[in-house]
């Protein structure tokens, strides 16, 4: 185990100061809990942890059971000049919660949770610190539903959402997290609360509830939210179509989003993933789940009228069964998390976004350039608009060691990269920048990068909020 990166005395005086206004038991410096601060679930970092490489560790880990501890927490850190990165159930898959600098980690998992559910204004107020499967269930018992639906629903939080701008598999009709928001509180590095609401919309200057989302920690520390909740459909209809190309099932999608249909769920396979969500190796062709909720007779007219679109773009109608099998186990992750606690075993996800008029040329020349990297190449479409849709890549191999698999993970990731930045594209859809991003932040966020300086400066002076993300 690597020494830390802040200077020894340093962290001595940051944990003095530390224990007298949080509790010596909340503060942690020993290796193991160190250790176990250092990694989330990016493949990158799980494999290092393997080989026992740290390269992100913390000097200080402090868990805080109040909000007023995180202000102390916030206080010490700007006093002394020593970063600050927030670390809740580390369900990020880029790295967004591994200090890049040391400093502190701060986990916020053992804040109080507070659920305050309002069926008139149909919205529920939870604190950023709450498990949201928990939630959905709770939900669920009254008849309702978050109508977010992120594959970690279970191994995540309310705060984490926001800061990473999730989405869940059923954003197509409910949208991603930032349309769900109705308002939160948020602590700016100086200790300040900020309220940001609208009731239910505000034309009172710029929707400033839009500049913590996704902004991974680097600007505040989301405390509360509050969110839509929706009643539970009536009736949910299943359906899936087997199609002659990629390309027919892009247009088919374009045109059911054109024609006005929001189906709940939208998953296009390419013909190598279409095997693994069928479990059926012979199959050879790209397929397509849709599904659609609502009022029985609401959702039965747009199921309809997508059957009849698909059928005019030559799909082969198959029923619901596979899509019923894919609801079923939706959060298992267990194929891929096999593969990494192999040996040389390795596993990426990569979610990207396009408009309709580009997706598929960058579907194909990814496809070109990641084939020879892994022994499989997965790709789906699953969150769509109008105007375009994310793609997903699965990458699946073997190397001979985990070092081997490392440096294939980091090839994988910068010719993907690149091959976005060349066709224009947006480097992620809902994973988030993290480690794995960051490098190219400036250069996909263009002049508009500047403007994401000029807000941390002013907000964070000293620059003390998860440094070394968003390009920062």
């Amino acid at each position: 185990m690597p020494d830390g990166i802040l200077p020894a005395a340093l962290v001595q005086a940051a944990v003095r100061a530390l224990g007298e206004l949080v509790g010596p038991e909340s503060v942690a410096t020993d290796v193991g809990s160190l250790a176990a601060t250092s990694h989330d679930t990016w493949p990158i970092a799980i494999k290092r942890a393997q080989i026992g490489e740290y390269p992100h560790r913390a000097d200080i880990l402090v868990t805080v059971t109040e909000v007023a501890h995180v202000r102390h927490v916030l206080a010490i850190a700007s006093e002394l000049g020593i970063p600050v990165t927030v670390r809740a159930l580390a369900s990020s898959v880029t790295g967004q919660p591994l200090p890049v600098r040391g400093g502190i980690v701060l986990d916020v998992t053992g804040l109080p949770t507070m659920v305050d559910i309002n069926e008139t204004d149909l919205t529920v107020t939870v604190t950023a610190s709450q498990q949201g499967g928990t939630l959905e269930d709770e939900l669920q018992l009254r008849g309702y539903t978050l109508g977010h639906s992120p594959q970690s629903l279970y191994r995540s939080t309310v705060g984490g959402w926001l800061a990473t701008m999730a989405t869940g598999q059923f954003s197509s009709l409910y949208g991603g997290i930032e349309d769900l928001v109705v308002g939160y509180t948020v602590m700016l590095a100086d200790g300040s609360v900020i309220d940001l609401r609208a009731k239910p919309r505000s034309a009172m200057g710029p929707d400033l509830r839009q500049l913590f989302i996704g902004s991974e920690g680097t600007l505040g520390i989301v405390l509360s939210v509050t969110l839509k909740i929706f009643p539970v459909a009536e009736a949910e209809l299943l359906q899936s179509f087997n199609l002659p190309s990629v390309a027919a099932g892009l247009s088919l999608i374009r045109r059911c989003l054109a024609t006005g249909l929001r189906p709940f769920l939208v998953r296009l396979y390419d013909v190598d993933e279409a095997r693994h969500a069928l479990s059926d190796p012979s199959t050879n062709s790209p397929v397509l789940f849709l599904g659609f909720r609502g009022p029985r007779q609401v959702a039965e007219a747009e199921s309809g009228v997508a059957a009849r679109l698909a059928k005019a773009a030559r799909g082969v109608a198959t029923g619901p069964e596979k899509v019923q099998a894919w609801m079923d186990q939706r959060f298992d992750f267990s194929a891929v998390e096999n593969l990494l606690n192999t040996d040389g075993g390795y596993a990426e996800t990569i979610e990207v976004a396009h408009y309709w008029s580009e997706i598929e040329s960058l579907y194909h020349a990814l496809k070109q350039a990641l084939t020879p990297l892994a022994d499989e190449v997965l790709v789906h479409f699953s969150h769509v608009y109008p105007q375009g849709t994310s793609m997903y890549v699965i990458l699946l191999g073997r190397a001979t060691d985990n070092q081997a698999a490392i440096q294939r993970l980091q090839n994988i990731w910068s010719t993907t990269m690149d091959i976005c930045l060349e066709h224009g594209a947006e480097l992620s859809h809902h994973h988030g920048a993290g480690l794995a991003r960051s490098p190219y932040a400036e250069r996909a966020l263009g002049s508009a990068h500047h403007l994401l300086r000029t807000i941390k400066d002013a907000l964070d002076p000293r620059g003390i909020l998860n440094p070394g993300k968003l390009g920062l």
